[in-house]
């Protein structure tokens, strides 16, 4: 564990897991409450924002800085996810809270053996992401459970761009009976209406502007929902893509919120939400909206 000061605000940044728990250890007491914030780096205005919620509702708020390689199925998405702890550091900073950065190596998370635990999630990872990412789930899931097993926290911040993750984490938590409140936090967007992401890095600025598209497209498929079944809306989408070169859709679906399950026909009393995975220049985007 090492500790400097930007803007006269003392970060604490641990590479090792020991460490980090002696350090919770000392400073909470059984009534503290401690938020954490797991990320992959590439820290921008999203990631910021689970971390100033866990600051208004936690003693302590932790962030965890690892690109995990075992929910990459893509070895040349591995090789190239932006990598940018100095610059992580001084976002975070701007914050002007005290926050731990956990930023460990991968031998200090998986030891001596790089593998994904096998889990069952009911389901859920069969879907959507999990039909184009093979081992994906197994990785995430097998990453979330071992860092909340060395942070133990009260309360852990999810955004919901990634809402099939966020499934998959709360069937996690239950399934292995850990006590952890599982919190999915609203989608931050670019000015132009694109979801944050790490990835956005690897756009060009006019790539970006372009990438809006996608987010304008399911604002007007919420509004085609209430009029037209899942199997309309999911052809217009697909139409729409046709006049697109710069992009290479890979999958639409829209589904029911709990079980993540395609919308066969609309249920009045079941919540729906359409998702989406685009390419751009190599580049894997995602995204979501609520259609009720």
């Amino acid at each position: 564990m090492f500790a400097y000061n930007l803007n006269k605000i003392t970060m604490h940044i641990f590479n090792g897991k020991a460490d980090l728990i002696a350090h919770l250890t000392a400073i909470n007491t059984s009534n503290s409450t401690i938020g954490f914030v797991p990320t992959m780096g590439a820290i921008h205005k999203g990631h910021l924002s689970l971390l100033q919620q866990s600051l208004s509702e936690n003693d302590t708020t932790v962030i965890s800085i690892f690109v995990n390689p075992t929910q990459f199925n893509n070895p040349e998405d591995l090789l190239k996810y932006p990598r940018t702890l100095e610059e992580d550091v001084q976002k975070i900073a701007t914050l002007n809270k005290t926050i731990l950065v956990y930023a460990p190596t991968v031998a200090d998370i998986y030891d001596k053996k790089i593998s994904s635990e096998e889990f069952n999630f009911d389901g859920l990872e069969h879907q959507m992401e999990g039909k184009f990412r093979p081992g994906h789930w197994d990785g995430v899931g097998t990453v979330v459970k071992k860092l909340f097993e060395i942070v133990n926290p009260t309360n852990a911040y999810f955004g919901e761009k990634d809402f099939q993750q966020l499934q998959i984490v709360k069937k996690m938590v239950e399934k292995n009976k850990l006590s952890v409140n599982v919190i999915g936090c609203s989608i931050f967007r670019e000015p132009s209406g694109l979801a944050m992401s790490s990835r956005n890095e690897r756009l060009t600025a006019e790539q970006r502007e372009e990438a809006a598209f996608i987010y304008k497209l399911l604002q007007e498929t919420k509004e085609k929902f209430q009029e037209h079944t899942a199997q309309e809306v999911t052809k217009w989408v697909t139409d729409n893509f046709a006049d697109k070169p710069s992009f290479d859709l890979e999958y639409f679906q829209i589904a029911e919120e709990d079980s993540l399950l395609p919308c066969e026909t609309k249920i009045e009393t079941k919540k729906y939400r359409a998702f989406i995975a685009v390419f751009m220049n190599k580049v894997r985007l995602i995204d979501t909206i609520s259609l009720n």
